[in-house]
This record gives structure tokens, C-alpha cells and sequence, in this order.
């Protein structure tokens, strides 16, 4: 047993257990503006929630028409990243650990396609971790508790500039010297568009479908939260379950199409994760481009509020308040759902034809050139 009062989620118990605390009865959204207003005069993101954003009727036909264009592409990259994770590990002992909430359906994928295809059992938790608050220590105690000889394996769906790397790698060398949990950083992806996972599936800044809704294809699950009115010391991060949602989840509908297109790309999986380097030099390529973006679109450069990728530009139109979005094409269709967001939002869009990501958000901040 590893916690009780832990967030209700859609996911079959089998694939995932979030060890966050369920304050779905105690905490309530915040309005974009409220939020913003309190972003912006110094409060952490994670102390509110956003309102959850309710997809049109076009938006969410673009989103299934996506899942069914990539669903195979999607198998394959779950499957090579999957193998590279075995192979780097050395072990088969190995305990998932998403990042609540964009690695949670990605972690769930993995576990699957080591069970079915491989033929072996993973563990998989979800966990939060926070930019400038780091990771949710007592879950990680929690499951060092229960699994204390495992090599545990950090999950993501993407990167940006690379935030979340960096804040890993300062939680696993802090536990390290301070618990000796014999942790690693080598968080795996299944897109590395800013160059800072040495595991992933690919470095092409592509659309991961589950990159486009929120709740409903994360389990009903929130973002996580840190705040100290509902949340005490000795508790993990916490969680609304958003079972109001529950006829418009897609969440497993998700998982399932993926898992049914294991089979047919296997063998090529294999023969590529044998033949390519298991993991990659981080060069942090997109963290450069970053940098350049911001000199030319702040007086007073804040790179949190630039969100470079496909990915993380989606979810910048879903949660903030971009005043403007820059893509390097207005043909490719991993930005089609991305101009339908910018067009209801009333966001601006620009065309940056050598752009180094296919799209990228730049959030609100009064000091904007």
C-alpha cells in the first residue's frame, strides 16, 4: 500500500497510479485573468488552476482526425523509445515514473508495449514536479519505499527549452547526495525537439495528439498543485478529478489506438533501435533559439514565457495568454490545430519561415516589444 485519499483517474488501475493528493472537493479554478494577474505580479502557476478548456465541436474533429494520421507513427516512437529505455537501463527491473501531467498517457504507452511486445511488467507511477519547486519528494520516497532496488525511469511526453530536464537533474542529484537513491536524469520522450532528453523516440518537433486537450485525454486528471492553503507538508502535490468530463473523456480511446498499432511496426522498432544509438548527446539547440526569440520580443527577457514547440505552444493557447504565436509554416499539419486555437483565442500569428521549432507561444508579460 502506498498512500490512501490519492486523485481519482479514468485510467484502468492497472496502467498508472498518481500519487497526488485528491483536493477535487476543496479547490476551484481561477478565471485566465485572475491567474495571469497573479503569474505576473509573482505568484507560482501551480498555486491555481486554470478553467479547463472545452474543445469545439471543429477542434475536436481535428484532434480524432490527428490521432488517426499518427496513431501508427505514434506505435513506433512508443516502441523505439521504449527498447532504448531497456537497453540503457541494463535491467528489466524497471519502475516508470511520469511527469503529471503531459507524461502521464506516454508513461502509460510504455508500460503497455513492455508488457505486450516485450513481455515485461513495469510499474508506473505519475508524480509531479514543478518548475522552480522541483519534484514531489514524498512520492519519490514513496516509491524508493516500495520498489528499493528498481532502476527508476523518468517519463515525459516532449521537451521545449528543456525546463523540466534541468529541474530533474537538480531533484536527482539533491536526492542523491542527500538519500542515496540512486536516481538517473536520463528522462525519456518521445519528442526532443530542444535537444535536452538523451531518450526519446525523435528530435522532429511533431504533434503528440495528446498534446491538445487537457483533462480529457489525461485520465481527468489536472494539473498538479502546490499550494499551501490545501496542500501540507506531508503531503504529495495534489490533483482535481474532473469526473464531470467523464462523457467527453478520451483518454482511453487514446491509449487504445495507440496500443493496437504495437504489433504492425514491432519489427521495424527492433531492427532501428539496434542499428541507432541508444541515447544522444544533449546539445539544448532549442534553448539557443529561445534565447534569440527573446532579445527580439521582450525589453526584459522572462524565457518562461516563451514556450518553444509544438506541444508546448498547444498548451500556452489552452491554459495562458499568448499575445502572439510565431510558426514556421502555415501549411504543416501539426499546426493546423494550433491556428484553429490562435483564430478562437484571437491570438496573433506570425510567419517565421527559419524558425528552428514549428511553432512557438510567447505569453503575455506588459514588457513585450
Amino acid at each position: 500500500m502506498i498512500a490512501t485519499g490519492l486523485v481519482k483517474t479514468s485510467y484502468p488501475k492497472e496502467d498508472i497510479t498518481f500519487l497526488l493528493k485528491d483536493v477535487s472537493n476543496e479547490f476551484t479554478e481561477s478565471t485566465l485573468e485572475e491567474r495571469e494577474k497573479a503569474v505576473q505580479t509573482g505568484a507560482h502557476y501551480a498555486e491555481r488552476l486554470p478553467m479547463e478548456y472545452r474543445p469545439s465541436d471543429e477542434y475536436t474533429n481535428l484532434y480524432h482526425e490527428t490521432v488517426g494520421k499518427t496513431k501508427e507513427q505514434l506505435g513506433y516512437l512508443v516502441g523505439l523509445v521504449t527498447r532504448r529505455i531497456f537497453m540503457n537501463a541494463g535491467t528489466d527491473d524497471i519502475v516508470l515514473v511520469s511527469l503529471a501531467r503531459a507524461g502521464s498517457p506516454i508513461g502509460i504507452l510504455i508500460r503497455r508495449y513492455a508488457e505486450q511486445v516485450m513481455k515485461m511488467e513495469w510499474p508506473h507511477y505519475s508524480v509531479s514536479i514543478l518548475r522552480d519547486k522541483g519534484i514531489d519528494e514524498k512520492a519519490i520516497d514513496s516509491i524508493r519505499a516500495a520498489h528499493p532496488t528498481s532502476r527508476i525511469q523518468f517519463v515525459d511526453g516532449w521537451t521545449g527549452k528543456g525546463a523540466i530536464q534541468k529541474e530533474l537533474t537538480k531533484a536527482v542529484n539533491s536526492l542523491n547526495k542527500e538519500k542515496n537513491m540512486n536516481l538517473y536524469d536520463d528522462m525519456a520522450v518521445l519528442a526532443d525537439p530542444g535537444a535536452c532528453a538523451v531518450l526519446f523516440g525523435t528530435r522532429e518537433d511533431f504533434l503528440i495528439p495528446s498534446a491538445c486537450l487537457n483533462a480529457t485525454v489525461s485520465g481527468l486528471v489536472s494539473r498538479t498543485i502546490l499550494n499551501k492553503q490545501y496542500i501540507g507538508e506531508n503531503d504529495f502535490h495534489g490533483a482535481k478529478f474532473y469526473g464531470e468530463l467523464l462523457d467527453e473523456d478520451l483518454s482511453n480511446d487514446f491509449i487504445d489506438q495507440i496500443t493496437a498499432c504495437f504489433l504492425e511496426t514491432q519489427e521495424q522498432v527492433k531492427q532501428e533501435a539496434v542499428s541507432t544509438p541508444v541515447i544522444a548527446e544533449r546539445t539544448w539547440q532549442g534553448m539557443k533559439e529561445v534565447e534569440a526569440i527573446g532579445q527580439q520580443m521582450y525589453s526584459e527577457t522572462d524565457y518562461h514565457l516563451i514556450k518553444p514547440g509544438v506541444g508546448e505552444t498547444t498548451r500556452v493557447l489552452l491554459r495562458r495568454s499568448p499575445w502572439k504565436i510565431l510558426v514556421n509554416s502555415l501549411d504543416n499539419p501539426d499546426v493546423h490545430h494550433i491556428l484553429m486555437l490562435a483564430e478562437e483565442k484571437k491570438v496573433p500569428v506570425e510567419v517565421v519561415p527559419d524558425l528552428f521549432y514549428r511553432a512557438i507561444g510567447l505569453i503575455r508579460s506588459g514588457k513585450e516589444i
